[in-house]
């Protein structure tokens, strides 16, 4: 049998050229909706309204594009939380006879947050990034505020999902019927479930296991959402151009200087006081993190990094294989100083200087107990939207700011994730300390520029090209899990 010849058989095609990989890149196409969103949104504006106050047409296209972005991530933060939270508390069944040293993770977890929020609270009230604007709140805002008496009563439950509904009469007299949800009734709620199927036993293990299957879809589902996270940026940055002008350019640019400035303080200051109070070496402890570090910088994923942030703990920072297999997974979902703490502390009080809406004692404490108590919210995916939707709905301020953040999100992912990487090899490496059952040898080994300590075997050295071509492979926007 001779050999078909493309010419013989036209459907038999050469491969074209394919694009370069940095063309393809999600990064990419971020920066360049971003740059697409703000064109767009100068042209907008300039055009004017319409008839009679109307919008043009652009701006309209721009919103419709953004609200049904921030719809499609909305609407899978319900199921989200509840598997990923259930999830999260079925993982601490591995340490069973280890209670206290999942109880002083958690208790570090918590005082590590707790530093993290206090710093992103005084970086937003230092650097005012949403003071100025001459911005009214949204129509939609009524003016109330969060206080401690709505943050209880907010944590019991009217239904098992937490949702409510609200009607509007129209001025033609149809009547629109809108669904909502409390985020923090579904992590009360996916806490209790979780907790109840922990003491039931073995007979919750179908039900863990349906939990598991049913993230693991939601996830996927979530995953093609993110993928047309460049046209959502459009419509976002787009709109909030055309809607505040250029103090929208400047207030998100002092936003994101301030966000950084909170990232780079917990990396290079907290972090390093906290390893040397525990006679630890500083510089051990970033040679030994720096892979995960930087492999979290360039996925922007806790969980992409989540193979290779285990590995450094264990043989660069010298954590028990059995302990760091159950802190630090856990930690890549509810450990996450960046996106739970500085993250949602600056963008609230952003939020509020933008709108023109003062924040007293008793919000700014809302923020840290929020911060602190809702860090399991973020469940490794949308972590940064699905704590700022809580913040600002625990706070009582409006709703809005959510899309106006959200188109800049991808420039600060990056920072954020590093930090949470290198929060998340920290708290265990601290925690073994204090238990004496850190390797000290293997934490202060030379790495001579490699990944790892000098005695990593070879087929570690697999593994973690294997986790940095699967992170590569799954470059999305913090937290927003990458399984392709």
């Amino acid at each position: 049998m001779g050999v078909t010849s493309t010419a013989q058989n036209p459907t038999i095609r050469k491969p074209g050229r394919k694009l370069p990989k940095w063309a393809t890149s999600f990064g990419v196409q971020i920066v360049a909706a971003l740059i697409v969103g703000l064109v767009l949104g100068l042209i907008a504006k300039s055009i004017g309204t319409g008839p009679k106050a109307a919008p043009n047409g652009l701006d309209t296209t721009l919103t419709t594009i953004g609200s049904s972005y921030v719809s499609l991530l909305q609407a899978a933060v319900v199921p989200l939380i509840f598997t990923a939270v259930v999830s999260s508390i079925a993982n601490l069944s591995q340490v069973a006879n280890a209670a206290r040293l999942a109880w002083n993770t958690l208790l570090w977890f918590a005082i590590t947050a707790l530093i993290a929020v206090s710093i992103g609270i005084g970086l937003g009230l230092l650097f005012q990034p949403g003071a100025g604007t001459d911005k009214t709140a949204p129509a939609s805002y009524t003016g109330k505020t969060g206080d401690w008496w709505a943050f209880l009563t907010g944590l019991f439950p009217k239904n098992f999902l937490g949702l409510g509904a609200n009607s509007t009469v129209a001025q033609g007299g149809a009547v629109t019927t809108a669904v909502s949800f409390n985020v923090l009734q579904i992590l009360v709620i996916a806490i209790v479930v979780g907790v109840a199927a922990l003491k039931v036993g073995k007979a919750a293990d179908p039900f863990l296991k349906l939990n598991a299957s049913a993230l693991a879809v939601i996830q996927k589902l979530l995953w093609w959402v993110i993928r047309v996270a460049p046209i959502g940026t459009v419509g976002l940055i787009g709109h909030a151009v055309s809607s505040y002008g250029w103090d929208t350019i400047g207030s998100l640019g002092k936003f994101t200087v301030a966000i950084y400035a909170g990232l780079m303080l917990v990396l290079f200051v907290v972090y390093p006081i906290l390893i040397r109070s525990h006679g630890l070496s500083v510089r051990a402890y970033f040679s030994g993190v720096w892979p995960a570090v930087q492999l979290g910088f360039v996925s922007r994923s806790s969980i992409g990094t989540l193979p290779l942030t285990q590995r450094v703990t264990e043989r660069n920072l010298g954590v028990p294989r059995g302990y760091a297999s159950f802190a630090v997974p856990l930690g890549a979902t509810t450990k996450m100083d960046g996106c739970a703490a500085i993250y949602p502390a600056v963008a609230a009080i952003f939020v509020a200087q933008f709108f023109g809406i003062n924040l007293d004692v008793t919000q700014y404490l809302l923020i840290v107990l929020v911060s602190v108590l809702g860090s399991a919210a973020t469940a490794g995916t949308t972590g940064a939207v699905v704590m700022l939707t809580l913040t600002l709905s625990t706070l009582g301020l409006p709703l809005a700011g959510v899309g106006l953040l959200l188109a800049i999100d991808p420039i600060m992912d990056m920072g954020r994730t590093a930090v949470n990487v290198a929060g998340q090899a920290l708290v265990p490496t601290i925690v073994a300390k204090r238990q004496g059952i850190l390797d000290l040898a293997l934490y202060n080994a030379p790495r001579n520029g490699d990944p790892f300590a000098d005695d990593t075997p070879a087929e570690d050295a697999a593994d973690v090209a294997g986790a940095a071509d699967a992170a590569d492979a799954t470059s999305v926007r913090e937290g927003e899990l990458t399984r392709v």
